[in-house]
């Protein structure tokens, strides 16, 4: 296993809360980072990150206490205004994500770490992709990255994300299901679960209920849970969406497919979101987005770039400092599969 993991953490737009969790997070990090050899690599604006740290009154690392080092994509000529969206964010963004696959492919760092972005910034500096899922995706060539969503035991992956609900039925295929399924069983494999149990969600009310209320469950969800089945996996469904996602916290399944966005998304989300009774204000959030499928592995915040907080040094580190220890798992998983499977293959 490597002794060192070197995390590139992307600051996605940095009009954004961006530079301001990221520099919370690698400064509760440091003393873990120092004493087990982790990296942490800070790739966009160098400003911004300085900016946030004045503010917080953190004093940034020095050559003698090298846990993270700054990678600038700049210079980019369009000023940035914080809390305020702009084409200028979302080129600094769009470069940073750039920047890390580059340094990932390149073997310069182990993962990606993504703070929030904005979609509409991306768009407006002429990138037109749906999310972070959907860059990376065009970055390494790989077409059919799945997301998955984390909140302690809760997990749960998606297969469909960023489109129209009209679009969605379209979009469920044996192959893109199949796919899901394996990527899913392959994370929860090294994230230590010896024999995962996965439950897939139904598309339709109550998955159909028998074909009154579509027929996409029966005809193409059933056959392919089967298939896994007779394979000899734990899988079950389809499970109508309305009491997957109880019985997935009641911890009987390891994980969930969801059909689509936000099936997948409220329930994780409202787990993650710790909201003040008083204030009705949330003051903590937690879970990670975890891309699978990719040639690289790339996790990060569940939440986005909170423009309305930007600036105001209240932002919470809490959803970054989980895409870093979830990073810091997957790998140590996968490395110890290869050992495993290097001293499988010397006998």
């Amino acid at each position: 296993m490597r002794k060192s993991i070197r995390l590139a953490i992307t600051m996605g737009d940095p009009a954004g809360i961006g530079p301001e969790i990221i520099a919370k997070a690698a400064q509760q990090l440091k003393t873990t980072a120092l004493s087990k050899g982790i990296s942490l690599i800070v790739i966009g604006s160098e400003v911004a990150l300085r900016e946030a740290q004045d503010h917080l009154g953190i004093t940034p690392a020095t050559p003698n206490d090298p846990y993270y080092e700054m990678v600038d994509v700049g210079p980019v000529d369009l000023p940035i205004v914080i809390g305020q969206v702009s084409p200028a964010g979302g080129e600094w963004a769009y470069r940073a994500v750039k920047r890390a696959a580059e340094m990932v492919q390149g073997g310069e760092a182990d993962a990606i770490v993504t703070a929030p972005l904005s979609k509409e910034a991306l768009h407006m500096a002429g990138h037109h992709f749906e999310g972070h899922t959907e860059l990376l995706a065009h970055l390494t060539g790989q077409r059919d990255a799945v997301m998955m969503l984390a909140h302690g035991s809760m997990r749960v992956s998606h297969v469909t994300t960023h489109c129209a609900i009209a679009d969605v039925p379209k979009r469920i295929t044996p192959t893109r299901l199949r796919r899901v399924i394996d990527v899913t069983f392959e994370a929860l494999d090294c994230l230590g679960l010896e024999k995962p149990r996965l439950a897939v969600a139904g598309l339709n009310p109550h998955c159909g209920e028998g074909g009154i209320l579509g027929m996409e469950d029966i005809e193409i969800v059933t056959p392919i849970i089967k298939e896994y089945a007779e394979r000899g996996f734990d899988i079950t469904g389809p499970v109508p969406g309305d009491t997957v996602f109880i019985k997935l916290r009641a911890e009987q399944f390891d994980a969930v497919i969801a059909m689509f966005h936000d099936q997948g998304h409220i329930p994780v989300k409202l787990l993650g979101f710790n909201v003040d009774p008083t204030t009705g204000k949330w003051h903590a959030i937690s879970g990670v987005n975890i891309t699978l499928g990719l040639p690289i592995l790339r996790t990060s915040v569940d939440h986005g770039t909170a423009f309305d907080i930007a600036g105001k040094d209240i932002a919470n580190a809490d959803s970054l400092i989980d895409a870093m220890e979830y990073a810091i798992k997957l790998l140590e998983g996968r490395a110890n599969k290869a050992e495993k499977s290097s001293a499988n293959s010397a006998f």
